[in-house]
């Protein structure tokens, strides 16, 4: 034996440690492993935002039913991303004014052609990502009834979702 320890065939001291093979080997595992569980993240994430989203909305609606009980009217139709005139008071001006949990813009719309008196929303132009009517079918389950033509959350444009606030 020698005085620093003891010695492997060739004479060299064995020193405690992994080797480069089991090192890797446990690299690859965390590798699988984090593949398997960052999806399940995401899709944790995207839901989410979906929920955010309808309860924003939701909030929004109620306010805007609020303000109309209160001044006799709907929140004005006004441009997308800006708040109504008069409808400042009612809801958190920055939630409104910044881009929606899952991309776009708040929208506020009244006497549409489409067949309603008053409408809150999201306009897709361009702020954040764009959502297709498969993603919106979604965020419609949770609202109302999974069809976004029927209904009171509904598709009114190529690049707008609306919850009818009245018909």
């Amino acid at each position: 034996m020698c005085r620093n320890g003891p010695t492997g065939a060739a004479g060299l001291r064995e020193r405690p440690g992994f080797t480069l093979i089991e090192v890797l080997i446990v690299v690859v595992i965390l590798g699988v492993l984090a593949s398997i569980v960052i999806p399940q993240f995401a899709d944790a994430t995207a839901q989410s935002s979906k929920s955010v989203f309808a309860a924003n909305l939701r909030h929004f609606v109620e306010a805007a039913q609020l303000h109309q009980f209160d001044t006799g009217e709907y929140p004005a139709d006004g441009n997308s991303g800006q708040v109504p005139a008069g409808f400042e008071s009612y809801i958190d001006t920055a939630k409104w004014q910044t881009a929606t949990p899952i991309g776009g813009v708040w929208d506020a719309e009244n006497e549409d052609e489409g067949g309603f008196a008053s409408a809150i929303g999201v306009v897709f132009n361009g702020t954040g990502q764009t959502r297709d009517d498969l993603y919106m079918r979604d965020i419609d389950a949770l609202l109302d009834d999974g069809d976004l033509s029927t209904g009171v959350f509904r598709k009114i444009a190529e690049d707008r979702y609306y919850f009818i606030v009245r018909p």
